[in-house]
């Protein structure tokens, strides 16, 4: 098979202008700031006092050049795939018999949401991990999203995304793969494993598509199930009813108008943060953490990723996309690839594993009692140790449950 040239793999450094980072503050030291009605919390989004000190924070302490240079400890690449610049990290495991692993982040997240996984996923013996649970990692960044944008046409839908990425790890030379997601991600991994089951070893997710209840139970539907699991399926039910009411809007709008959205995103900091920022808190586990889990300096990388490369009307278009694409309302296809589930108790939708397993070959279904939307960020460990354990077990045999 001749390689065209545009799929040559090209060395890549995060290398921000120090002019960037210059517009970037004298933004922020010239926000204008909204008025806010008092004592309402976050009923009509994030509390003007919480983002004025993110917003402080980011302007007098965070560290972008200490970031950049964690980042850029990581080997990465670009190439071109369907027309789209692709970015990657390629992180090799020092076992050189590692499983290749593709872990795909959603929105609003990217490619250093993995920061705390991958040492211990690609090294385990370093971490008192056992050497045959290594991987080597390939960590992208979505078309559109972030150093992958932005793109220049119509059509970047998840299943052409996986496409790409399937394209990508054949580049790599990895013929067999597990892949791994969540949010977006999740799509993209589950769709990647109900294509191309001869390549992929396995599918990991987080959440699962399709997987919650997304109309109320009848009694025929609820007359078969446990008492656990009509429990379960009416809670899911209650969570689905309070997202559509409560949490919807932002991806409504990046459904319909993500370019009206993308001026005001791209032109203010402030903007941005408060549109990505909302999520880290709502989407996350915060009955520890009312202010939410994740570090400020972790959030705040995640925001530059966006702002830096000016992507937030592109990586908001992936909503549009699948809004209008031809599957759009249909239930997901069925996949024949061994599939795990790291279910952790406030994502946004609670799954159920009587209907994944509808569309789905489960064989490894676990539920948490902490986590949230950000796996990787909120519970490392957690999630370290559910990859190992799915793609130990599928290393063993016939998987069971």
């Amino acid at each position: 098979m001749t390689t065209a040239p545009d799929a040559a793999l090209r060395p890549f450094r995060i290398a921000i202008p120090d002019a960037d980072l210059a517009d970037l503050h004298e933004r922020l030291d010239r926000t204008r700031w909204p008025d806010e009605l008092p004592g309402v919390g976050w009923d009509y989004g994030i509390p003007g006092a919480h983002l004025r000190e993110l917003a402080r924070y980011w302007r007098h302490a965070y560290d972008w050049r200490a970031a950049e240079a964690r980042l850029n400890a990581w080997p990465q690449f670009t190439t071109t795939v369907d027309g789209a610049n692709l970015h990657f990290a390629h992180l090799r495991s020092p076992e050189p018999d590692a499983t290749p692993l593709l872990i795909t982040h959603g929105w609003p997240g990217s490619f250093a949401e993995f920061e705390r996984i991958a040492g211990p996923l690609t090294d385990p013996a370093a971490y008192g991990g056992d050497r045959a649970d290594a991987f080597h990692l390939v960590l992208p960044s979505i078309p559109g999203f972030g150093f992958s944008g932005p793109t220049t046409d119509r059509g970047w839908e998840f299943k052409r995304v996986a496409a790409a990425l399937a394209e990508l790890m054949r580049r790599l030379g990895y013929e067999r793969y597990g892949v791994q997601g969540g949010d977006w991600g999740s799509a993209i991994s589950r769709e990647i494993g109900r294509v191309r089951p001869g390549n992929v070893i396995g599918v990991h997710l987080n959440l699962i598509p399709g997987a919650g209840a997304t109309s109320e139970p009848t009694e025929e539907e609820l007359a078969p199930l446990t008492p656990a699991e009509r429990e379960r399926t009416l809670a899911s039910w209650e969570r689905a009813k309070a997202w559509s009411r409560d949490r919807q809007g932002y991806a409504d709008i990046q459904a319909t108008r993500p370019q009206t959205l993308s001026y005001a995103l791209t032109d203010s900091p402030v903007g941005q943060l408060a549109w990505i920022a909302e999520k880290f808190v709502e989407w996350t586990d915060t009955r520890e953490h009312p202010e939410g889990p994740i570090d400020r300096d972790h959030l705040l990388t995640n925001v530059m990723l966006y702002w830096l490369t000016g992507t937030a009307g592109s990586s908001a278009r992936i909503y549009y996309e699948r809004a209008h694409a031809d599957y759009w309302g249909l239930p997901p296809e069925p996949s024949t690839t061994p599939t795990a589930l790291a279910a952790f108790p406030e994502e946004n939708f609670l799954m159920l594993r009587h209907i994944a397993e509808r569309t789905n070959t489960i064989v490894r279904w676990t539920e948490f009692d902490r986590g949230g939307h950000f796996a990787a960020m909120e519970q490392p460990d957690l999630l370290v140790g559910d990859i190992r354990a799915f793609f130990r077990q599928l290393r063993s045999g016939p998987a069971g449950s």
